[in-house]
């Protein structure tokens, strides 16, 4: 951890953009920020290193306010613990007081991560902690009794799970799997360690869990959604997808940080609170996108980590600052209006076979994908991949579904593995028992001619159709179809692959996406093909690449944006002729009839709505 010395803290404060500014001009947009915060809260969080650095001396302390002023930022989470450093009590006590005094609102927060004599590291691939061992148990219990006292809520950071393969955890695990043994271990911990002891010491503190942003593989290291939300008063959750072509944090797509979100929401339902994301591997662009998909996910809180970076400066700042009145006006109309469309049903706790993380590619093809963990009963279109198939009563479901008159698209990876798999082959008017094999397409066949892609598709099992018509159709040696759709129009199937276990020990990925995808690089017309088995009468559609989103809000608005690194054309045709402005600049956007023609900057957005005067 790099020392921060309070001459550079003031050097910053000169160079950062919107940090150079006069005191009313700190002022205002502080005033604004305290203005906004039942719409929007920007919080910032601020680790163990940090709080001992720079909360030490009375010029650290007053640097901070300026920096924190200056950016709008109206909460703190105090980090008492991380990497073997345990802040002392008076330190604490001094800095909360501190920032109370100043006007901010005060959070504790632990990182439950080892260090030096501090707990026991697992055996495993990551930095985390043995949990089985009573040391960790023991250190961890004893900072949660003393620091509990200061705080009227506390936060759990986003390590209360473990990969450890220790002699000691395979005895305890017995004859359980991995994934049940972590997850019975964690939840019976989060109250034995955490919360208990806590609300011993102070009985009115609220404790919050915080979820990273690997949806698909929270069960795998202990995470369990269904057990855990019930212990804890609140649940913060990770929208950190960083960059999408990089490696370093897993080639992550913006849209999951809106799908991680709004996934935990439907099994939280009122406990759930703040988003977070963080600056590393972010370009201003990279940063700013995640609080645009935390917004439109329903966050009235964005929490940001970490307060360092506000010190040594990032250009995301900037693009926060300049946005903010934007995203706070986006939150009030999301508080009412939330995002709805095709409904992409996961259950907690699922595998996800070859489709993890495939809910993010959908919605980076312009699909409203909103994520649901119940089967989403009233759905005009429901998206089934593989996570669903741990649902033993599909068949009944999908059946009244289509009765109602939905339209239903289902993986060949949910087909496989569900218990129906026959009978929904049969729906699908597909060849059953669906062959398995390791199909990988270079060369798809679009507009009726072969076309190179720049990543290989992967498909893992053989369409063969019964009657059913194929839509889109990869090439030799592959001649795989990738789309299919049923003579009635309303049961698709996708051949998809986006990654497996196997694709994540390739490369040595643990959490995170391990490569590229050709899904993403796919032609327009394949993209608009897909976009059109998903789409629903009387809503807008639009022509476009992929990387290119549409999130619908209930009041018939909806929000594009690209995210592609170009220049890109849109093209939207409208379910009705009317007056549309930009809901972020309240421009008038201009029309063709039913049809609104965009030239659309890398990485921007466009807000249309009704003019309603």
């Amino acid at each position: 951890m790099k020392t921060l010395s309070i001459a550079l803290i003031i050097f910053a404060l000169v160079l950062i953009p919107g940090c150079k500014q006069s005191k009313q001009a700190s002022d205002d947009i502080w005033n604004f920020a305290v203005a906004k915060k039942s719409d929007l809260r920007l919080s910032v969080y601020v680790t163990a290193q940090t709080v001992e650095q720079m909360f030490t001396t009375e010029t650290g302390r007053r640097e901070v306010v300026s920096l924190l002023r200056c950016n709008g930022i109206t909460k703190v989470y105090m980090e008492v613990y991380r990497s073997g450093l345990v802040i002392s009590l008076k330190v604490i006590s001094r800095s909360v007081s501190f920032l109370k005094e100043n006007g901010f609102e005060v959070v504790g927060g632990i990182a439950t991560v080892p260090g030096d004599d501090f707990g026991v590291p697992q055996e495993g691939p990551l930095t985390w902690f043995n949990w089985q061992n009573p040391k960790t148990q023991n250190d961890l219990r004893k900072v949660m009794e003393d620091s509990a006292p200061f705080f009227g809520t506390f936060i759990v950071d986003d390590f209360l799970c473990t990969a450890d393969t220790s002699l000691e955890s395979k005895s305890a695990k017995g004859d359980r799997s991995w994934s049940e043994y972590r997850r019975s271990l964690l939840t019976e911990l989060s109250q034995s360690v955490f919360i208990k002891p806590a609300k011993e010491k102070n009985p009115a503190i609220k404790i919050i869990i915080k979820y990273p942003q690997w949806y698909d593989r929270f069960h795998l290291f202990g995470y369990d959604v269904v057990s855990e939300p019930k212990l804890f008063d609140g649940v913060w959750v990770g929208t950190e997808t960083r960059g999408q072509f990089t490696q370093r944090y897993g080639f992550v797509q913006p849209y999951e940080g809106f799908i991680n979100f709004r996934w935990i929401s439907t099994l939280v339902g009122n406990k759930i609170g703040g988003a977070w994301f963080d600056h590393g591997d972010c370009t201003d662009y990279d940063f700013i996108e995640q609080a645009y998909q935390s917004v439109l996910a329903g966050a009235k809180e964005l929490v940001i980590f970490s307060f360092d970076s506000f010190v040594t400066g990032h250009p995301g700042h900037h693009l926060l600052r300049q946005d903010f009145e934007k995203l706070a006006g986006l939150a009030e109309t999301i508080a009412k209006n939330p995002v709805q469309g095709v409904v992409g049903y996961k259950t907690p706790n699922s595998d996800a076979g070859g489709d993890l993380y495939l809910l993010d590619y959908i919605g980076m093809f312009g699909v409203s994908l909103v994520p649901d963990s119940k089967y989403p009963e009233n759905a005009k279109v429901i998206f089934l991949p593989t996570q669903a198939a741990t649902d033993h009563d599909m068949l009944a479901k999908i059946m009244k579904s289509l009765d109602n008159g939905a339209k239903i698209i289902m993986t060949t990876g949910f087909i496989a593995n569900a218990n129906c798999g026959e009978k929904l082959a049969q729906l699908a008017q597909i060849k059953w028992p669906l062959p398995r094999v390791q199909s990988v397409a270079e060369t798809i066949i679009s507009e009726g001619n072969p076309q190179k892609l720049k990543f290989p598709l992967n498909m893992d099992y053989q369409i063969i159709p019964d009657g059913a018509d194929i839509l889109l159709q990869t090439a030799d040696p592959a001649n795989n179809p990738f789309l299919i759709q049923n003579q009635s129009r309303t049961v698709f199937v996708l051949n998809s692959h986006t990654f497996s276990q196997k694709d994540f020990d390739e490369v040595g990925e643990v959490l995170l996406c391990p490569r590229q995808l050709g899904l993403l690089e796919l032609p327009k017309p394949w993209v608009n093909t897909i976009r059109s088995a998903f789409h629903s009468v009387d809503e807008p559609v639009i022509d476009a690449p992929s990387r290119v989103s549409m999130q619908q809000l209930s009041n018939r608005s909806f929000i594009i944006h690209n995210y592609n690194q170009e220049n890109t054309n849109v093209n939207i045709r409208l379910p009705q002729a009317a007056e549309y402005v930009d809901g972020f600049s309240g421009k008038p956007i201009p029309t063709e009839g039913k049809e609104i023609k965009l030239r659309m900057a890398p990485r921007s957005s466009i807000w249309v709505r009704i003019n309603n005067k």
